[in-house]
């Protein structure tokens, strides 16, 4: 499909991984709380008119999309760098390894990283109920960002790297997206209905961090342990419709 064998034995956990980090980043506390006033902005309308029924769909379609530009150019850029350095990538994995486990420490609190207890938020010229402000904003906000949900990109990035392939990387980032994605146009959709969703999220955030250190954490033993390759290989042979797909 995508003119890539995404099947290989490091890829398809990897896309897992990075549908999940998405999610979590969404659950992120400088994420999670201002959605509702970013869509309202985007839209032009208020929240209550969106907890009504009212739902911006363009505006956050367009928003997601700014999101997805930057991280699939990320995500090319990291493979394109991980093809640099294919002589070395027993070492490129250890280190990696060692850093993405480092990150899930400080999501676990075992030791926090100021840089990450941090958000950059970056102003951008965009107009209240504009599509093309939108996708500005989602341009401008993923960089503005990247200190809140700096762990988990930069896990996948870490895991583009590897893939040493642009085509591959793209792929991978776009899984991120995705994961992120998702769960914001379904707040842009159904605003009434998710909001004692996010409530609950809101009320156990720091759970969530614990989860996504756990999750960093294992990816980085992986990452050095060689796992990802016995994880594939585990899914196409108790899921083989898997072997369809791509």
């Amino acid at each position: 499909m995508f003119g890539i064998d995404i099947l290989d034995a490091s890829l398809l956990p990897a896309l897992l991984v990075a549908l999940i980090a998405g999610t979590l980043s969404f659950l992120s506390p400088c994420v999670l709380p201002i959605v509702p006033p970013y869509l309202a902005y985007m839209s032009g309308i208020s929240v209550g008119e969106m907890k009504q029924g009212r739902a911006p769909v363009l505006a956050a379609l367009f928003f997601v999309l700014g999101l997805s530009t930057v991280f699939l150019l990320l995500g090319a850029a990291a493979s394109a760098f991980g093809a640099l350095l294919l002589g070395y990538t027993d070492m490129l994995s250890t280190v990696a390894g060692v850093v993405v486990m480092i990150f899930g420490a400080h999501f676990l609190r075992i030791f926090r990283i100021p840089l990450f207890d941090r958000e950059a938020r970056l102003d951008a010229p965009a107009q209240g109920g504009s599509a093309l402000g939108a996708y500005a904003l989602g341009l401008a906000f993923a960089f503005g960002w990247t200190p809140c949900i700096g762990p988990q990109l930069a896990a996948i990035l870490t895991l583009a790297a590897q893939e040493g392939s642009v085509e591959r990387g793209a792929v991978l980032l776009a899984a991120y997206a995705l994961g992120l994605g998702i769960p914001f146009m379904a707040v842009a959709l159904f605003m009434g209905r998710m909001t004692p969703v996010m409530a609950f999220f809101k009320r156990h955030m720091e759970r969530i961090e614990r989860i996504s250190g756990l999750m960093l954490w294992t990816i980085g033993l992986l990452m050095l342990t060689g796992g990802f390759s016995a994880f594939s290989y585990w899914l196409l042979e108790h899921l083989p419709f898997l072997a369809e797909i791509g």
